[in-house]
């Protein structure tokens, strides 16, 4: 089983990314994906800064290193800066939408199925190995049982061998994306003045119920869970399905003690308590998403 230090979500000072790079490339991780997945306005760093990073992290470290790309598209020019990362020439593409998917197909390039593209069974499987896809992330969304069917379901279709299992197993849950802003609208910004507010969040920013309860973090144009996905409790089971991969958000610095902690899980387990106020595992276990079980 290898670990994965999924993209940065949030917006961050170039330096800051630039810096936090730098510690990734001393991380425990075997795999690291960057890019812009949310919103194309963020330009702290630019297609050509990211690729430039790409290449120095695969120059600098025996690391598998992924180009992440945009989950919602709005504009041709997005669609110009989608081409330029695919045909990079050198890094391997996360695909977070399928005309992503489709620019891969063409330039017969394997690619990585990322958790925004809705695969929920075998059929789709299929239709995107065809495609060229190499690995998939489960929608992060599903559960346990819902994915130890699916690979059960791969296996007698003889496809399992076909493709690497990923799964988001850490951080800020992306549960879904709009056209507005919600970062700017809660500045009472319109999203074209927006006046790339959410870098002044750097972990997006908290939105409570009525009753004072977090729901959600609001993140640009992206919608994500409250809690922190937590999924160190159920790394021997993940295991034992088969997954090849487990996915640490880059929410933080703090990504790196998980990527240490969820890999000591193989060779000493250990059972964590789960802070209910801050983390959740609910969808894994088919309740509550915001739940602990």
């Amino acid at each position: 089983m290898k670990f994965s230090l999924g993209p940065n979500l949030f917006f961050w000072p170039k330096t800051d990314v630039e810096q936090f790079y730098q510690q990734a490339k001393h991380s425990s991780a075997d795999i690291i994906y960057l890019g812009e997945t949310v919103c194309s306005k963020r330009r702290e760093l630019r297609a050509k800064d990211w690729l430039g990073l790409g290449r120095e992290l695969a120059r600098d470290t025996n690391k598998q290193i992924v180009i992440s790309t945009m989950t919602l598209l709005e504009s041709p020019a997005e669609i110009v800066t989608l081409k330029k990362l695919c045909d990079n020439g050198d890094l391997l593409v996360e695909a977070n939408d399928l005309s992503a998917v489709q620019i891969m197909h063409d330039l017969n390039m394997p690619f990585v199925a990322g958790p925004a593209i809705n695969c929920y069974n075998v059929s789709t499987l299929k239709v995107l190995l065809k495609q060229g896809m190499m690995r998939w992330l489960m929608p992060v969304e599903l559960s346990g049982d819902w994915l130890k069917t699916m690979l059960t379901q791969a296996v007698d279709e003889n496809i399992r061998d076909k493709f690497e299992c990923e799964v988001f197993s850490w951080g800020y849950l992306p549960l879904a994306y709009s056209a507005r802003c919600f970062t700017a609208r809660s500045e009472d910004r319109p999203k074209d003045d927006c006046k790339y507010c959410c870098i002044n969040y750097p972990q997006g920013r908290k939105m409570n119920s009525r009753e004072g309860e977090q729901v959600f973090v609001l993140n640009g144009i992206q919608t994500m869970s409250a809690y922190q996905y937590n999924l160190i409790n159920e790394v021997a089971q993940l295991n034992d399905m088969g997954v090849d991969i487990i996915r640490i958000s880059a929410d933080s610095e703090q990504a790196f003690t998980q990527l240490d902690k969820f890999k000591a899980q193989l060779l000493t387990p250990k059972t964590y308590s789960l802070e209910t106020d801050k983390e959740c595992n609910g969808f894994w276990h088919q309740i509550a998403g915001m739940s602990v079980a």
